[in-house]
């Protein structure tokens, strides 16, 4: 059988979802993280994609987290973790990407993805939604441990976007901080986060952060 023919780096899925109720851990919890593929062409703009939301936007979304992007190929490897399949958006990511080291890319860097411009700002941190949307209460600790967090992007020029579009790279910073590296800062080795502040575009959030583990 002959290889499959080579594909840039593009959009696998567009998900959107808007908050909902669950019953999870005894208790009414209200997330949007449910997420499902949209068909079509999708407007990108001020801190969303149309039809998609946040149910508690003091810890999701915002400019700085306007748009979550999750690679198919994390997607892949966490179904063999599993040993089970997982539904589309299983992450609840907005764009499911292909062809693209999402932990690898720099903070500020910006693509190009059908008519709009995105910057790269942070990795996610797993919150215990994350459990729910899994049906494991101890998967975000899990999650974090592999260091496959995905990254958050911010609108930088609005426009549309949708599936198969190519992710063009526009431009990266000279500097070597990834969404990668602020993961393990945070989550494994504290003695890194002095490296966070080479980024320019790191946001105010994290800057505050890693001050602080300099004092």
């Amino acid at each position: 059988m002959s290889p499959p023919p080579w594909q840039p780096a593009h959009v696998e899925a567009v998900n959107a979802g808007s908050p909902a109720e669950y019953e999870w851990l005894g208790r009414t919890v209200s997330t949007a993280i449910f997420k499902h593929p949209v068909s079509g062409r999708v407007a990108v703009s001020g801190v969303n994609l149309t039809g998609d939301d946040q149910a508690d936007r003091t810890v999701h979304g915002g400019e700085d987290k306007a748009i979550y992007a999750y690679a198919a190929e994390d997607t892949r490897w966490w179904e063999n973790e599993l040993g089970r399949p997982l539904l589309p958006a299983a992450f609840g990511e907005n764009l499911t990407t292909h062809g693209i080291d999402l932990s690898g890319t720099l903070v500020g860097e910006r693509w190009r993805v059908g008519s709009a411009t995105l910057e790269v700002r942070q990795p996610r941190l797993p919150c215990f939604k994350l459990g729910l949307r899994m049906g494991d209460r101890h998967f975000p600790r899990r999650f974090a441990a592999a260091a496959r967090p995905g990254a958050y992007l911010r609108i930088v020029d609005e426009g549309e976007l949708g599936a198969g579009d190519v992710i063009e790279v526009l431009s990266r910073p000279a500097h070597d901080v990834t969404v990668g590296l602020i993961a393990r800062a945070y989550f494994c080795d504290q003695s890194l986060a002095p490296r966070l502040l080479a980024a320019p575009a790191l946001p105010e959030s994290w800057v505050e952060w890693a001050r602080e583990r300099l004092r």
